[in-house]
């Protein structure tokens, strides 16, 4: 008999726990985030396309266009996340580009995992998955048509959304059934 928590549902909790403290760095320090924490915006990166991939493994087994979308937004937040952790120069002005980037694939794989989250953790978790990764879309299309209002709320918004997703992974890996 597995204990109360899975190795996926950990992965998730300490995920989402990082996030937030990810989250409130950003929050709290604007000039920071765009320097100093752009090696962890890569981590983050990297660990969000591994929940995806893992995402994608555990769920291979339903037909339809949600599981693949998870492997290819998954590779993708690997890919931004290594580039960001590998060269924080060049990541800095990639930023205002792959940081929407990488807002609108999480989202889109999150919501491409919809009926997933709701047959697996219920109603109020897809509620709330769907308004906060709609919210995400939208921020993410902002940022990536408008660059100056990319170039001047990042650090808020991320710090803001950041906190809100890791929210998310943090009730995924608590209400989560096995």
């Amino acid at each position: 008999m597995r204990g109360r928590f899975s190795g996926f549902r950990i992965i998730n909790l300490i995920v989402g726990t990082a996030m937030i403290a990810l989250g409130i760095l950003t929050f709290s320090d604007p000039a920071v985030a765009l320097s100093g924490l752009l090696a962890a915006y890569g981590i983050a990166a990297i660990a969000i396309g591994v929940i995806d991939v893992i995402t994608y493994i555990r769920i291979e087994r339903f037909t339809g266009f949600g599981p693949v979308i998870s492997l290819i937004m998954g590779i993708l937040g690997v890919m931004s996340g290594i580039m960001l952790f590998a060269y924080p120069n060049a990541g800095r002005t990639a930023l205002l580009l792959l940081f929407p980037i990488w807002f609108i694939a999480h989202c889109i794989s999150r919501l491409a995992s919809l009926p997933v989250i709701r047959f697996r953790y219920g109603t109020g978790l897809y509620i709330f998955s769907l308004i906060v990764n709609a919210i995400g879309l939208v921020l993410g299309f902002l940022m990536l048509f408008q660059p100056s209002l990319s170039y001047l709320s990042i650090s808020i918004v991320s710090g803001c959304y950041l906190i809100v997703l890791g929210t998310d992974s943090i009730i995924s890996a608590i209400c989560g059934r096995e």
